[in-house]
């Protein structure tokens, strides 16, 4: 056998099993603690679309400056769980990670039960 047929048909194979693999769908999308209440809505019909076609989403709501104090990050906490419970009632969530802290602000994955 030639060894050249032998790579190529090893390459065809390996970009085969590329093709097959599932690939995890991610959307992102980003809050503010100062975003409004329909606002809120319109960021969780938004995740409601995303998780509706099998997506994972990760929420990250940003804090700047001042905004990452032990006050404003506990508000921004809890309007990330203000979203969260929007969103719940009419689909069930579950989370893949518990919210996280991040050196720009706080974000969690939620995905489709």
């Amino acid at each position: 056998m030639d060894f050249g047929k032998y790579l190529y048909s090893q390459k065809k194979k390996q970009k085969d099993q590329k093709k097959k693999q599932k690939t995890g769908k991610l959307k992102s999308v980003r809050i503010s603690p100062r975003i409004s209440d329909h606002d809120i809505e319109t960021k969780g019909e938004q995740i409601k679309k995303f998780l509706n076609k099998n997506y994972k989403v990760r929420i990250e709501v940003f804090l700047r400056g001042r905004e990452k104090s032990r006050t404003l990050a506990n508000f921004a906490r809890e309007k990330l769980e203000h979203l969260l419970e929007k969103i719940d009632k009419e689909i069930q969530i579950k989370r893949e990670s518990d919210i996280k802290r991040s050196q720009r602000g706080m974000e969690l994955i939620i995905s489709k039960k």
